[in-house]
């Protein structure tokens, strides 16, 4: 790499050469973090496909692409993404401690915020559900429910994460 040394004596970095050993060198379609993030967040909705026919009996293809649910694909796809981050780029660096903080707040958010607001919707729809139908909100389009997690999918997503990244280095590291 070729270094520059500026009036004060600080070294500046050539970036030109930089950007262009980088944009030859990587690929999206060899990122490893992201896909491990891809394929964990693609295997959660399939297997949200499958526990949502174990539990109501009946096909939702909702669930194919919608939130809440087991696993938390949320988990799934920030744990993978940390996990391939840390064995890509370190557990030491702070791109690793950026990815894990991210994870962190989302999952958080999944079993705390955003579970709270779809129980606050189901009694809102109940609610409205009880009004007379001369009422001006007897009409309205309910409010989606199923919004969050229970910590329980949060933690089966957060593994399937894990699992997913550890197989891809696996993958990665035989070829």
């Amino acid at each position: 790499m070729d270094d520059l040394t500026d009036s004060s004596g600080s070294m500046i970095r050539n970036t030109a050469t930089t950007t262009s050993s980088l944009s030859s060198s990587s690929s999206v379609y060899t990122n490893y973090p992201l896909i491990s993030a891809l394929i964990a967040f693609a295997i959660a909705q399939f297997i949200k496909f499958f526990t949502s026919w174990y539990k109501e009996r009946r096909w939702d293809l909702k669930q194919l692409i919608g939130s809440g649910g087991m696993p938390s694909s949320h988990s799934a796809t920030v744990t993978a993404l940390a996990v391939a981050i840390g064995f890509h780029d370190g557990f030491g660096g702070s791109l690793f401690a950026t990815a894990s903080i991210l994870a962190c707040v989302v999952m958080h958010d999944a079993f705390g915020v955003r579970l709270h607001a779809g129980r606050q919707a189901e009694v809102l729809n109940q609610i409205v559900y009880e009004l007379p139908a001369e009422h001006p909100l007897a009409e309205s389009r309910p409010l989606r429910e199923l919004l969050g997690h229970t910590p329980t999918q949060v933690i089966a997503g957060g593994l399937l994460g894990l699992v997913t990244a550890l197989i891809g280095r696996l993958i990665i590291g035989s070829s």
